[in-house]
């Protein structure tokens, strides 16, 4: 059965960290591109970061981009996303997704695999 787990989310203060990781299982993993994204309440989901099938390119949406960095470790079939000096505004549901486009994107409709989302909450 084809499964996406998202985990590491949780609450910290402004400027914290955390290491968000996306387990996959079911499918041969190497051949997909992974893809961060995020939805906050009244919002739509938006892309946050992507990393190609071979872990070569990679992608971060402006509003992330110095503060955020995407990995993956195909032995483990896993893909990290590093989020440092985080902001009330990241503040989200944080879905990671495989898309078959070899270069992932950030548009919602070229992934075919999602996983169940991971709170992360910024506040003090």
């Amino acid at each position: 059965q084809l499964q996406l787990v998202e985990s590491g989310g949780g609450l910290v203060q402004p400027g914290g960290s955390l290491r968000l990781s996306c387990a996959a299982s079911g499918f041969t993993w190497n051949y997909y591109a992974i893809g961060w994204f995020r939805q906050a309440p009244g919002k739509e989901r938006e892309g946050v970061s992507c990393i190609s099938s071979s872990g070569r390119i990679t992608n971060y949406a402006d509003s992330v981009k110095g503060r955020f960095t995407i990995s993956r470790d195909n032995a483990k079939n896993t893909v990290y996303l590093q989020m440092n000096s985080l902001k009330p505004e990241d503040t989200a549901v944080y879905y990671c997704a495989a898309s078959q486009r070899p270069l992932g994107s950030f548009s919602v409709y070229d992934y075919n695999y999602w996983g169940q989302g991971t709170q992360v909450t910024v506040s003090s």
